[in-house]
């Protein structure tokens, strides 16, 4: 990685950050988050109107976790030793089955299955264009253009939810699964578009995948094809792990990502309750549109990323993922007051609650990703994504069953302060997992 940073330096101007890879990269990611996130916040509510209860939409939250996160064990190995391409598409395939199977039955036993392969799908969809997208950027521009992807997953954080909340209500209710169905579908079809392990010279000369393949390449010409498709062992470090857990978590995961994956672990239970409940929180309150939620934290976040991403190469991590837990804990404590009123004022800190969401959820994730991507060495980029994004689902997963019951139990107002905890907490986990390179005041 050093050596990457030292031959990309040497330019004089940046390299071109959206080439058209990194587009498709971007696209698959928006896709499949669409149909994970609108499909999380989207089922509840359709259970509901179906005559089910928020406990049973709880538990299928929790079966799409987990299997998610299962899936994150198996994806990551494979992606690290048979590509990103056949990963990627082969999880559209089992995602879009998910999404068209509730359309064929809707019988509230079937959505086990259908939870299970959504999952299962989007783990492995995201768990690839994670890796694909380090990749193909410009190594000098790492934290940068994973601010941009992380726009991309940020954002069908909050337009998921919105535009599932909207085809929920319509007439009928399976609208949901054709407009989900409808994003799978355009994941699989970039996906096949995302060909760059077959062709590494378009990429950006200094992209960590071009140069891997070049330093092979080099070693022995007449090994280029195989090398491209699949990556050497000789360039899998050596398990030097003093225990037996320790061994096989190098298997599936790559430990270095831990300072990134920690703290964006204790502060997804907080993405959690704004993903499947904040919509249900709101029409509980009788909140005329509570989609707009969604669809103003989704603006907050497009400006926030837009404006930000030049700086995560530059200001350290620590101070931008502070600025994201502020904007959290001060979303929580609008929505907190928000039981509190009524009329037009308990709508006005509704609404102001999801523009905070947004800068809030816009900074935590791409700058965690970011810092666990540069900990990490490249040839494991698969596992580091794995461990990253599998954080997520669990504590998103836990959370889904967690705050279901004890809302059931305690109601929504001890609910949002649970979370504010969690959210606090998460800023003392970085401090202590964050490397002090990027904890310092000033920037060099």
């Amino acid at each position: 990685m050093e050596k990457m940073r030292e031959n990309g330096g040497a330019k004089a101007l940046k390299p071109r950050l959206f080439s058209r890879v990194f587009v498709i990269v971007v696209l698959i990611s928006l896709a499949s988050f669409m149909v994970g996130q609108g499909s999380n916040s989207g089922t509840s509510v359709y259970l509901k109107e179906v005559g089910s209860t928020t406990a049973y939409a709880g538990v299928l939250a929790a079966i799409f976790s987990a299997a998610a996160a299962i899936a994150r064990i198996v994806c990551g190995p494979l992606i690290d030793s048979r590509g990103r391409a056949i990963v990627m598409v082969v999880g559209s395939v089992i995602m879009l089955a998910g999404t068209l199977g509730p359309l064929f039955s809707n019988d509230l036993g079937w959505f086990v299955l259908w939870r299970f392969l959504q999952g299962v799908g989007f783990s492995a969809v995201t768990t690839a264009s994670a890796t694909a997208a380090a990749d193909v950027l410009p190594v000098e521009r790492l934290g940068e253009g994973i601010g941009y992807f992380g726009l991309g997953q940020a954002l069908a954080m909050s337009v998921g939810p919105a535009l599932a909340l909207f085809l929920v209500m319509t007439d009928p209710a399976e609208n949901l699964f054709i407009g989900l169905s409808a994003c799978a579908l355009v994941a699989l079809v970039f996906s096949l578009l995302c060909r760059y392990e077959k062709d590494p010279q378009k990429l950006p000369k200094t992209s960590a995948y071009r140069f891997r393949w070049e330093e092979r390449s080099s070693v022995d010409a007449g090994s280029v094809v195989k090398t491209v498709e699949a990556p050497v062992d000789e360039l899998e470090p050596e398990h030097d792990a003093p225990t037996a857990f320790g061994r096989f978590f190098d298997r599936f995961f790559e430990r270095r990502a831990l300072p990134g994956t920690l703290p964006m672990l204790v502060i997804s239970p907080a993405f959690g309750f704004g993903i499947f409940y904040v919509g249900l929180y709101g029409t509980t309150l009788d909140i005329a549109n509570p989609g707009l939620f969604y669809t103003l934290s989704a603006l907050a976040m497009i400006v926030v990323r837009l404006r930000s991403s030049t700086l995560m190469d530059k200001v350290p991590a620590f101070r931008i993922f502070a600025v994201a837990v502020a904007a959290g804990v001060v979303t929580y404590l609008l929505l907190f007051a928000v039981g509190m009123t009524a009329g037009a004022l308990a709508a006005g800190l509704y609404y102001g609650a999801g523009v905070l969401y947004g800068i809030s959820i816009g900074l935590s994730l791409p700058v965690n990703q970011s810092v666990a991507v540069k900990s990490s060495p490249a040839h494991r980029w698969g596992k580091t994504n794995a461990l990253f994004l599998f954080a997520s689902d669990v504590g998103i997963g836990v959370a889904s069953l967690v705050w279901g019951l004890v809302n059931e139990a305690f109601g929504f107002s001890v609910t949002i302060l649970c979370v504010i905890g969690c959210i606090i907490a998460s800023l003392f986990v970085a401090w202590f997992c964050y490397p002090a390179s990027e904890k310092r005041a000033t920037v060099a």
